[in-house]
């Protein structure tokens, strides 16, 4: 499976954002979205979620051959601030989203497997969740994408916020769920994405470029990036 972006450009009012974006994402694979503040990567993931208009280009998935436009239930995306309904319990919450997916084969476990899937402890599950803190509710955020198994999964600095301890279990979750399944997350952290992601992409001055990871270990790595990134233009 293959999701290809051709063209893909946004604006607001005289303000150019997304100038000429075209890639093609495999699946297997997790992507990093790396830009500096501001470079647009939430607008981008707002234009594939269809959350924005986009002012031209278009977007489409890829399978053994055939092309078909992108459906709602092929996306998942998981916010910077996570939101989920705070008058619900974590159990609530859970059980509605597995009654509501049913179809998906992800829906088929027990719903403490879940809970344990995430180190969520028993004693946080019938909690109301405006009592979780923010990695706890990254955490749900995250849960419930593992039960829809959407084929694209956008994440939009979802680690940024977390302690260590969270950040390191949502990492290693986060590879666990690449097969079959395309993978982009948007950092403004290099190190980040150096240690979590399978391929590297830049996001600046409204266009996206591949970085050549074939000289990841070379010391002058790193500065390289840096220096692309820093030749962005701003308004």
């Amino acid at each position: 499976m293959r999701f290809v972006i051709e063209h893909l450009k946004k604006s607001f009012e005289n303000k150019e954002v997304l100038s000429d974006i075209s890639f093609t994402f495999e699946s297997g694979k997790i992507y990093g979205l790396l830009g500096r503040n501001g470079a647009g990567k939430t607008t981008l993931f707002n234009c594939l979620n269809r959350d924005l208009r986009t002012d031209g280009g278009r977007f489409f998935l890829e399978e053994q051959g055939e092309r078909r436009d992108v459906r709602a239930e092929d996306i998942g995306y998981v916010l910077s601030t996570p939101e989920v309904p705070e008058f619900l319990t974590a159990r609530e919450f859970l059980q509605f989203f597995i009654d509501i997916n049913g179809s998906s084969e992800g829906a088929n476990r027990p719903i403490d497997d879940y809970f344990d899937v995430m180190s969520i402890s028993q004693d946080d599950r019938d909690k109301l969740l405006k009592d979780y803190s923010h990695g706890m509710k990254n955490k749900m955020q995250m849960l419930i994408h593992l039960i829809a198994q959407p084929n694209i999964l956008l994440l939009d600095e979802p680690l940024t916020s977390l302690d260590v301890v969270v950040a390191e279990e949502m990492k290693q979750l986060l590879r666990s769920l690449k097969r079959d399944r395309i993978t982009i997350f948007s950092t403004h952290i290099l190190d980040l994405a150096l240690d979590l992601c399978d391929e590297i992409i830049l996001l600046h001055n409204g266009e996206l470029e591949i970085v050549d990871q074939s000289n990841l270990d070379n010391a002058k790595f790193k500065g390289k990036i840096i220096d692309a990134l820093r030749e962005e233009h701003h308004d």
